[in-house]
């Protein structure tokens, strides 16, 4: 099949990229810049602007399925730009599949769309939208993830995908973060409740992705639905922060502060940030005080018996491979 990935140059775009072309499916890539690294894998490349409505539909145009995985990411920012890049963007990914009458779209969403600040364990796929979001990142992707299931029909066939905390070797965005805090010591541990979280070894996520594809079509089971998606192996939150500090050659996080105080310090950083305009991300807020001091693992049932969707890598292989990762570029 001919596949577009939006944002086929990212962490999860490019390993879902590399897993279609390794079974012979043709590749585009529609992101804002081109990458050497997909070039090596012949796949074609549209840089653009997803809130480009023209640019979106001269990459989509001759695909059969669409994988829609870009998005704009993180805890702190200009609501218009997540906005623009997390829901306008969606749209036109959604009217150019009608426009040019592509009949299967995969939508990369996050568990965070149904986070509303508590516990959830064993979360299935019956856990509704909260009334509010305390980032503009879940919120954002919450209003783009119902407007592709809405789009779902006779005509086009939509699914979301929810994979939890994304991680392996390549990662731009998880593990630089922890591993770069944890060597200037400025981890601290929210709360001393053993809380369990899911992740996702990348590889598994892309294969989720797959399964979707070749599962998906107008009509199908799986059609208008969404799934989560983790690696099945709920771990205590700060033993895998200390976990892949470790496959980096860093020490363990061993200092704490109690969440009341982690979420007075959010609040405190956000309107300091707001009031006086203060440039990069505050080094707390209340969503990350939230996720960091809940439990939030997932029942992935629904996505082993629908999509087939059977992790492959465990997170004891895949620390592995981190580790082994870390090793080959140095310091």
């Amino acid at each position: 099949m001919r596949a577009l990935v939006t944002g086929g140059g990212g962490f999860l775009g490019s390993a879902i990229v590399r897993q279609l072309r390794e079974r012979g499916d043709e590749v585009r890539s529609f992101a804002r810049g081109k990458y050497p690294h997909l070039s090596f894998l012949g796949v074609e490349q549209f840089p653009g602007d997803l809130a480009n409505p023209a640019a979106v539909h001269e990459a989509a145009e001759g695909c059969d399925v669409v994988f829609h995985v870009a998005a704009k990411a993180g805890i702190w920012g200009d609501y218009k730009e997540f906005y623009r890049a997390n829901v306008l963007g969606t749209q036109n990914v959604v009217e150019a599949c009608r426009s040019l009458k592509i009949k299967r779209l995969i939508y990369t969403s996050s568990p965070s769309v149904v986070f509303d600040g508590s516990d959830i364990e064993g979360g299935t796929e019956k856990l509704r939208y909260p009334a509010s979001y305390e980032a503009h990142y879940p919120h954002t992707k919450a209003i783009a993830e119902q407007l592709v299931l809405e789009a779902n029909s006779s005509f086009l066939a939509t699914v979301a995908l929810r994979p939890h905390l994304i991680w392996g070797p390549g990662d731009n965005h998880l593990v630089p973060r922890i591993v770069a805090k944890g060597k200037a010591g400025k981890l601290r541990r929210i709360g001393k409740r053993p809380c369990l979280v899911d992740t996702v070894y990348v590889d598994n996520a892309a294969q989720a992705h797959l399964n979707a594809a070749d599962r998906l079509e107008p009509g199908s089971p799986i059609a208008g639905k969404a799934y989560f998606i983790s690696n099945g192996e709920p771990v205590p939150l700060w033993e895998m922060v200390n976990r892949i500090l470790d496959a980096a050659g860093v020490a363990p996080v061993t200092g704490s502060i109690p969440p009341a105080l982690a979420h007075a310090i959010g609040t405190f950083c956000e309107v300091a940030w707001k009031t006086l305009r203060l440039s990069g991300e505050p080094p707390m807020t209340r969503f990350v005080a939230s996720e960091l001091s809940t439990a939030h693992w997932f029942d992935i049932s629904a996505a082993r018996e629908e999509l087939g969707y059977q992790p492959r890598i465990s997170i004891e292989e895949g620390l592995k491979l981190l580790k082994a990762s870390f090793r080959s570029e140095g310091p």
